[in-house]
């Protein structure tokens, strides 16, 4: 159980960080609000925003 919630947390560090280096303040709003979409269970925040920040890390590829 520890060894997948540090699993979680690196993952959730290297993708705001991947999201802050192409997209700046308005990527790791979009990861944070995909992160409260999941936790408050709101599958259309959680799918909206995550739509979006793929389309923005598409786009800036």
């Amino acid at each position: 159980m520890l060894l997948l919630s540090a699993l979680w947390e690196l993952l959730a560090f290297f993708a705001g960080w991947t999201a802050q280096a192409k997209l700046g303040a308005v990527g790791v709003m979009l990861v944070l609000t995909v992160t409260v979409g999941v936790r408050a269970r709101r599958d259309v925040l959680a799918v909206g925003a995550a739509v979006v920040l793929v389309l923005l890390l598409l786009r800036a590829a």
